[in-house]
């Protein structure tokens, strides 16, 4: 399998990082995010300013750099939330609805695949829905690309495994549906089972969190915080164009490199901001030679 190295796009930062200044010598796949579909009908509704993006985002990746690079559009993120995509999944008859519009969507713009990106399935019967899904989901692209003589559009999948899974509730990904209807699944941590190697990709944020220290004479890794940080929406997320010109600005800002824990954070008064830089990264780089799994996927 060609080596896949993919990169999430924010779509809201369109007017500081369009596609253009995108460099694709580093990336076979770029992802836009995020799409979100009508949450009573289950079906997209692109609005104008929407749809030029999309076209804008698509044309440039294929047209306008050297080298092009696939495009693929992300449905739901973690701002979507879980209740939308469970409902959906729970009714053959929305299933439908969602699967023929996402193709629909697909196509119009120009995409080469589609992405879900459902944050997350919240017990054993979404767990399930989720299966059924992929597979009426992947049997509806085939029919597509047969109809019309088209590849198929590529369906990948961004799944996180946090341990607070099983505090409440067991959750079990459908492994046998995910290897078997998806190209790729971006994993965005780790302790997986039952999905070959090959189809696994490592994630890696280009993003950081940003936290108010207690004291900020104490900022050591695990130091105590009393809110979050500067970042989008008060939420403390940082894109990774974001925080060296945060550093810059405030030139008496720390940079600390932390080896044990392979990372890197800055600290400027109160703010302590954590993310991972190219030395991080390179050790990720490292160990994937040492452990190899297929691919890496950037996300903001």
């Amino acid at each position: 399998m060609q080596a896949i190295k993919g990169g999430y796009w924010p779509s809201w930062a369109y007017s500081y990082l369009p596609p253009s200044s995108i460099n694709t010598s580093y990336f076979t796949h770029i992802y836009y995010a995020f799409l979100a579909p009508n949450n009573m009908t289950y079906k997209f509704n692109i609005d104008d300013e929407t749809a030029s993006m999309l076209v804008n985002f698509t044309s440039t990746l294929r047209y306008s750099k050297n080298p092009p690079v696939k495009s693929i559009y992300s449905v739901g993120g973690a701002a979507e939330g879980p209740i939308l995509f469970a409902r959906m999944a729970s009714c053959p008859l929305s299933r439908q609805r969602f699967i023929h519009s996402s193709i629909e969507v697909g196509r119009k713009f120009g995409f080469d695949g589609i992405d879900l990106d459902w944050e997350h399935p919240l017990g054993p019967k979404e767990m399930e829905d989720y299966g059924i899904l992929l597979d009426e989901w992947r049997k509806e692209i085939q029919k597509e690309a047969m109809q019309t003589s088209r590849p198929p559009l590529l369906l990948t999948a961004a799944v996180y495994y946090p341990a607070e899974f099983d505090s409440d509730v067991k959750r079990i990904y459908p492994s046998e549906s995910m290897n078997k209807n998806l190209d790729w699944i971006n994993a965005m941590t780790y302790d997986y089972h039952g999905i070959s190697r090959e189809k696994l990709i490592m994630g890696l944020p280009i993003y950081g969190r940003s936290w108010k220290l207690k004291d900020p004479m104490v900022y050591e890794i695990g130091a105590p915080v009393v809110d979050v940080g500067p970042g989008f929406n008060g939420t403390g997320v940082m894109t990774y164009a974001e925080i060296p010109e945060y550093n810059m600005q405030n030139t008496n800002a720390t940079v600390v490199y932390d080896s044990d824990t392979v990372s890197t954070y800055s600290v400027f008064g109160t703010d302590w901001i954590g993310y991972d830089d190219t030395r991080s990264i390179a050790a990720r780089f490292v160990m994937l030679k040492l452990k190899p799994l297929v691919v890496t996927s950037f996300g903001h």
